[in-house]
Formats: C-alpha cells, structure tokens, sequence
C-alpha cells in the first residue's frame, strides 16, 4: 500500500514539499550522501556570520545593563516579600482569618462606595462599568454579599466549612437568577446583528454571568425549559447555604411552618426533624429519689426493667454515613452535614429543698447557680485533619488490597471515630491485622480499633484529633438531659465520641472504680463528681464522707455542710470511718426490716406521707435517711496500712448497701492485683478507666484491654453496669475557681454539722492505733486467757494461741504496759495483776468501747 502511494506521487510534488524534510541538525547519519546520490546534488553551504557594527554593541551593553539593574531590583523587592511572608507564617492563625475578613470588608464597603453613588469619578465609572458588565442589574448586591462573607470570616472564624459552603452556594443562587433574568430580557448578546444584542443591553440583563450561564441552553431549548432548569441550579445554591439535603426538605418545610403558626406550641413527638420540650422543671418537692411526691409511698416503685445508670443525649450530629466521602474526591473538604438544632434551655427550677434541713435554724438552702461554671469550647463538626486521616485510611485499603472504604466519620472533643464499611466476604480480621500500618499511615501511635461498632455493621478507627475541644462540667450540667432529670445523685461525666452528653446516675451504678495513672484525669474526675453533688444536692439530701490519704486533693472542700465528718486523711482513721458506714448500714437495714420497705427511697416516701408511726412507747422520730456517699481518693494508701480491715469493710458495703441508699467511689492510682482485688472488684460493678501504662493494669480495671491506647488529659473508657463493652468519652473539665467558687457558696449558705458518733469511734480508738494495730483479737483473747488462769506465761501463749514466741512476747510485754500482768522474772510466771471479776471492764477498755 505504501509503495504504490508513492508511485502514484507525482515527480516534483517531493521537490516542492520541504515541509517534511528534517531539518539539517536533526538529519540522521548518512543522509546526505543518501541525498547526494539519489539527486546529485549539494545542500547549499551555510554564509559566514557576519560580524556587528560598533553602534549594534553599544546597544547590547546598554541593554545588558537595563536587564541587570532591572533583575537586581526585582531581586530585592521579591526577597523582602519572601521574608515578609516568612514572618506572615508565625502570626496566629486566628489574626491571619481576622486579616481576611477585615480585607474582605473593605473591598465591599469600596465597591459600594463605587457602585451606589449617583455622581462617579474616571475609576468609578470603570468599576461599576466592569461590575455591570459582569453581574448586570444584580451589580448592586455584590458589595452585600461580600460584606456577608466578610461577617462570616470574622463572627465565626473556626467554621471555615461552613464558609466555603456558604460561597458555593451563594454563587450558585446568584448565577441561577442571573441566567433567569438574562433570559427575560430576550438573551441579549454582548455582539450582534439583532436590535436586542450589544453590551448595553447585556449589562441591563443579566451581565456577563447571565449570559456565559444562559445562551447556552437557550441557544437550542425554548425558554420555558430554560427558566426551570435555571431554577435547579438556583434552588441547589439554597439548599447548599441551608446545608439541607434533597430527601429532607419536607422537614425543613415542616420546620418552618411550625415556627411560623406554631410558636407557642410544642410539636407532636416523633415527628422527624421536629424538636421536642420537656415539660417545665417544678419544684424540689419529690422523693430522693427523683419519682413521685411526698404523698405517693407505693412500694418498689424505683424499680425500673432494664435500667441503667448512664444517661446520654442526642444532640444534632452526624448521620451515619455522612459527611459521604467518595473515593477520588477525598481531597476536596466535604461540606459540613446537616445538624439538628439544640433544644432551648429548660427553665431552672425553684431553689427548694427536697428533704429535712438539718436544724430549725438553718432556714432554706439554695443550690449554686450553674453560671459559676464556665463554658467549653464549640464542637468542630469537621477540620481538614479529618480529610487528610480519611484520605490516609483509604490509601491503606488501596495499598492492601483490601474491598473496604471510609463511609463518614464521628467527630468527637478528643477522638474521631472513622467507619469503615467492608466488601462482600471481606474478614473483619483484614483490616484489625492493620492496625500498625494504620498507625504508621495517620502519623499516631493511639490508634484503637472497635470491630464492630455497636449497633453498626461498621469497623470503628478511633484516632486522637490535633484540635481538641474542651469540654467544660458547666456544660454538661447545663444540658437537656441533666436538667431533665432531678435526682440529686446525677453526676456530669463529659462527652463520649459521638459528641453526645454524658450523665450518670450513682445511685444506679451503686459502686463505682476510678482508676489511671499519674496525670491521666484521675483527680479531676473526683473533682467534677464532688462538684455534681453540690451543684445538684442539699446537705439533707446528699450526705458524704471524703478520705483522702494524700492530704492535698480533697482539703478545698474542708468545711461544706454536706460533710459528716472531717476530711480524713489518716489511713486508720480510714478504716475506722468505713466500719461507721458499715454500722449506719446496718441501722438503716433495722428500719428497713421493721417497717417492710425494701429500699430507702421507699422508706423515705413513706416517712413524709407520715404513713410511719414509732412502736408504742418508743420515743423515736422517724426522719428521711439521706443518700450517703462514701469517697476514697487513693484506695493504695489504705491497702498498705491496713489491707484486711479495709477490704473487708469496702467488700461489707459493696455487698448490702445499696438498697440502704449508701454508695461508695474508690479512686486509685496503681490498679494492681494487691491493690484491687479480687473481692473488691467482684463488688464495684461500675468502672471508669483513664490511661494506664500498661495492658496488665487495663485488664485489672476493665477486665480487657484498651485503657493503655488512650491518650490522657481525660481521655477515659466508662463501664457502667450491666454493659459488656465500654464506651470511651472525654471526661468534663473543672478549674480551681470554680471549685473554689461553689465551695465559698456552699460554706455561706449552711454551717457544717459533722456526727459525734463517727468522731467519737476515731478518738476512742487512736491510742490503741497506734500501739496494738492489728493485734487487737489476739490481745483480748491473750488477755482473757491470763486474767481467767491467772497464770501468765509467755509459753502458754504461744500453745493455746498458736503463735510464734515473738508475737507471745509481743503480746505480754502489751498486757505488762496496760498492768494485766507484772514484771518478767526470769523463767517464772508473770503476776497477774487483773482480778477475774475485773475481766468485763479489761476487756472493754483494750476495744475501746
């Protein structure tokens, strides 16, 4: 085919087309020999150049040097522009937004001054020329809408989402109704042999944007399919400003006919996308108990089928696959999905007391007011950390091969939860097994891996955020669901990472374990669960008992009237305090059993409706038992001292006393086997993990690992009883001021009124403390022996006791100081100086009683 080609080319086609021939540089090896023998001739040889007059090198120097001094002045002013960038780099980031804000809002105020003035100078009339030429009879709202992004940069600077959405969908809006204007004034274009054509017609219309957005369609669709497809493109730019999806805009509609006939009202639940009020906050009037009034007394009504002490909100988050992340566009920055709106705040309810004041003259109790709390920070629904840990999980499900992908993400205040939803016949253990790649991929070592999530056919990646958000106690206690609930042992505990608020109840719990390392929010937890008493309880609701060994975490709330006793801090003393709680137990269980009330808050109920009366000719006054809540701040110190007194009495009360209303925290900093073991473990339900330094201590606490990939400063994994997987969460925040604030509340409302019985136990027995320790039933047991033979001897001892001889001799030279027995006199017997009808007062005053 190609040889007949060119057979059929005529003769001097080839000669004529020098087109196609290369050019002598780029001519192969060869080639002109070739040349010269199929046509014998030549090439032409190349001139000699020609050397420059002397006039032509006065102008090469002359331009020479222009170029050099220009390229040394654009030298400089670039290199002071690159180091005026170099320090831009270290203002605040913050300042850098204001800057562009404030820009922003000068070009409008500018382009107003331009644009809406009747008289216009040379540059004024070129702008607003250019302006009307562009945007045409809508030139006008460009300086407005340029204003609203710049309020928008300066009121919120840290929804730069939001921002970006807003521009897209502002432009959208205004290019639609530009197309639909431009096409009722008959699509003028800028040039044209029609009457309506020109660039004055054109400005009058729709402008330049009017015209690049409408000739197009209605260049060859009549204008009644024109306008509607406009209205699409405008009707896109308001859903993208209101961030409303297609399938939720009979909601939207449905919300806005509700605010605009329906004000007052409240809507029907269970109506999507409608918001839902509470009944208003009545008075403190109730039981402790927080369920019916002073005359309802119906047995067992605080028992509820599948309680729980955990009590969370939904607030407007995150669909569950949304932000929708589709892989390719994973580098653009998602929009930001729709929220539904908070509820506004219940109002507060009337400061009055629920149970007895503690004396006549106290008079009422106000509860401090939840403004002496400050607030957190706002939640960041999404910040470009997140895309980039997105794009970096997708990558590492590419790279592996893995039928996987990222489906939306939980923002949380301290961790985001990613979701990754697997292919058909994908294993779970696929993507578990990556756990170091995916480590190595987002750049952090706290990865941690919930397969599934519950209630989701997901994996969850739960990976520390760069910006956290602070959450505050204020906030939590400000909530919808703590305000709803009245119940006085209510406690804020924070945010879980759904971004939802979390409440608990201790009365619920019954028990509960706090343990983590140094640092990890350990103290701060009890803090903020102290602080939930005595913002939400009365004196005569909430009664407490604090130990703390370690003299310097609990020594601000020295004082509060909701004390029983003195701060503890002595580990004896310790031990003592918790056998009172043990005897107040079993009082309270004696009145249980004698009125047939299987609960206090029963009993309580029963006690206002005056439905107890005393035995005849008892002159007891039956009055409502407060919640006791028993704090121990560092469980170690105690375990060292005394371990079997302790454990004993810690186990006693984890037992029995939660119908008697008394409940028990336990903190610790080294959750260890000898610390927390295995009886007091099998007692406290409840646990509350922070970070912990190695797996073995997790497993101690949760019975499972996790606590030791958590990142601190709060960071926790709660699990309430009952529950079979824990829920991590950011525990709430709280200053010194404000816990020295509502303390100084506290202190000016009610003088403390400690018990005279738990003091009189302490002093009772602090001599013998100190000397006999945990010798004491040896000793009595000793002393009941000798007093009764009346023959003292060391030996005896150690046969009828089983000891060794130094704890026989121990033991003697105790009865020698307290004159039980006389002087050693060598291998003879010791005198007896105790008569056995004196036995009973001996033995009373080596116990203490």
């Amino acid at each position: 085919m190609a040889t007949r080609t060119s057979k059929s080319t005529p003769k001097g086609s080839a000669k004529r087309s020098t087109s196609s021939r290369p050019s002598p540089a780029k001519r192969p090896a060869g080639a002109r020999s070739a040349g010269a023998r199929a046509g014998g001739r030549q090439p032409a040889r190349r001139p000699a150049p020609q050397q420059p007059d002397p006039i032509g090198w006065v102008f090469l120097a002359i331009g020479k040097l222009f170029v050099g001094v220009w390229l040394l002045f654009a030298n400089g002013i670039g290199t002071a522009a690159r180091a005026f960038g170099q320090q831009a780099r270290e203002l605040d980031p913050a300042h850098r937004r204001d800057g562009l804000g404030l820009a922003v809002l000068g070009g409008a105020i500018v382009l107003a001054a331009m644009t809406w003035r009747t008289t216009k100078g040379a540059v004024a009339t070129v702008v607003d020329t250019v302006l009307r030429g562009a945007f045409g009879s809508l030139a006008w709202s460009v300086p407005i809408l340029l204003a609203l992004v710049a309020w928008r940069l300066l009121r919120h600077p840290d929804q730069n989402a939001d921002t970006g959405r807003m521009i897209i969908g502002w432009t959208a809006l205004l290019a639609g109704l530009l197309g639909i204007i431009h096409v009722a004034h008959a699509t003028p274009y800028p040039s044209g042999p029609a009457a309506t054509d020109g660039m004055d017609k054109v400005s009058a219309a729709g402008g330049m944007v009017g015209f690049i957005v409408s000739a197009p369609p209605s260049s060859i669709l009549p204008a009644f399919i024109t306008i509607p497809l406009l209205l699409l493109l405008s009707g896109f730019g308001a859903l993208v400003i209101t961030a409303t999806p297609v399938h939720r805009v009979p909601e939207r509609l449905a919300e806005i006919q509700h605010m605009l006939f329906h004000k007052g009202d409240a809507p029907a639940e269970g109506k999507p996308g409608e918001r839902t009020t509470r009944a208003p906050r009545k008075t403190r009037g109730r039981a402790a108990g927080g369920k019916g009034g002073a005359a309802d007394a119906e047995v067992g009504e605080h028992v509820k089928p599948y309680d729980t002490p955990v009590i969370a909100d939904t607030p407007g988050k995150m669909s569950d696959h949304s932000p929708e992340i589709v892989p390719g566009l994973v580098d653009e920055e998602p929009p930001e999905p729709s929220r539904v709106p908070e509820p506004p705040q219940p109002t507060p309810a009337p400061r009055k007391v629920e149970q007895l004041v503690l004396s006549p003259q106290a008079g009422p109790y106000a509860l401090p007011d939840l403004q002496v709390l400050r607030p957190g920070t706002p939640p960041k629904p999404q910040t470009k950390a997140n895309t980039t840990v997105v794009n970096a999980l997708t990558s590492v499900m590419e790279q592996f091969a893995i039928d996987a992908q990222v489906i939306g993400f939980t923002r949380g205040p301290t961790v985001t939860r990613y979701e990754i939803e697997l292919g058909p016949a994908v294993k779970v253990e696929k993507v578990t097994a990556l756990t170091k790649n995916i480590a190595y991929a987002v750049k952090s070592a706290d990865v941690r891996i919930l397969s599934p999530i519950p209630g989701k056919s997901a994996i969850g990646v739960e990976i520390p955020n760069t910006d956290k958000d602070l959450v505050s106690l204020g906030d939590v206690l400000r909530s919808q669901v703590a305000q709803a609930d009245h119940h006085p042992m209510i406690v804020g505990l924070g945010k879980d990472v759904e971004g939802r608020t979390i409440v608990a109840n201790l009365a619920k719990m019954p028990h509960l374990l706090i343990a983590g390392a140094t640092g990890a929010g350990k103290s701060v937890c009890v803090n903020g669960l102290i602080s939930s008493i005595l913002m939400r309880a009365t004196p005569d609701e909430v009664r407490m008992v604090l130990v703390d060994p370690k003299r310097v975490e609990l020594n601000t709330y020295e004082g509060i009237p909701h004390l029983i006793t003195p701060i503890i801090t002595n580990p004896k003393k310790a031990a003592e305090a918790l056998e009172w709680v043990v005897g107040e137990m079993d009082r309270r269980y004696d009145d249980l059993a004698a009125s047939g009330f299987r609960h206090v808050d029963e009993f309580n109920k029963a006690v206002r409706a005056g439905k107890l009366v005393p035995p005849p000719g008892s002159e007891r006054v039956y009055q409502p038992y407060p919640y006791l809540l028993v704090i121990i701040d560092e469980l170690a110190d105690l375990m060292m001292v005394a371990p079997r007194d302790v454990e004993d009495s810690i186990v006693r009360i984890t037992q029995l006393a939660r119908a008697a209303g008394i409940h028990l925290v336990i903190a610790t900093q080294r959750p260890s086997v000898d610390v927390v073991t295995g009886l007091i473990k099998a007692n406290v339900p409840s646990r509350l993990a922070f970070a912990t330094s190695s797996l073995a201590d997790s497993r101690v606490i949760l019975d499972q690992p996790g606590a030791e990939k958590l990142v601190g400063q709060g960071d926790a994994l709660f699990l309430p009883m009952g529950a079979s997987k824990p829920m991590r969460l950011q525990n709430a925040f709280l200053s010194e001021k404000e816990i020295n604030d509502i303390v100084g509340h506290c202190k000016a409302q009610m003088q403390v009124e400690y018990r005279d019985d738990v003091a009189a136990v302490a002093t009772a027995k602090r001599e013998i403390d100190e000397e006999i320790g945990d010798d004491l039933d040896l000793l009595v047991q000793a002393a009941e022996l000798i007093v009764t033979t009346q023959f003292g001897s060391t030996s005896m001892l150690q046969r009828k006791l089983r000891v060794g001889f130094a704890k026989a001799g121990r033991l003697m030279d105790l009865l020698e100081s307290r004159n039980v027995v006389g002087p050693s006199e060598g291998s003879k017997a010791r005198e007896v100086m105790v008569k056995p009808d004196e036995l009973p007062g001996l033995l009373a005053d080596l116990r203490g009683e």
